[in-house]
């Protein structure tokens, strides 16, 4: 499955910080734009991980579970 996100980088002094705006709390930075934009990619994959097994701690035993794929 694919996922595409907002990547919004700035350059700060020699570093360049990165945030997403659909995952609140997703931040990069690195001293290159690709290595700022896989820290970035590293905190959006760590924080839909930590949601989506919060999410499934109240999942009822007799509920359907299934993946839905959004393209």
């Amino acid at each position: 499955m694919r996922n595409e996100f907002t990547a919004v980088i700035e350059r700060d002094g020699d570093w360049y910080i990165a945030y997403c705006p659909e995952i609140p709390g997703a931040n990069g930075q690195g001293r290159t734009i690709i290595k700022c934009r896989a820290s970035l990619a590293e905190a959006i994959a760590l924080i839909l991980d930590d949601r989506r097994e919060d999410g499934l701690r109240g999942v009822p035993k007799g509920a359907i579970r299934e993946t839905v794929t959004v393209e």
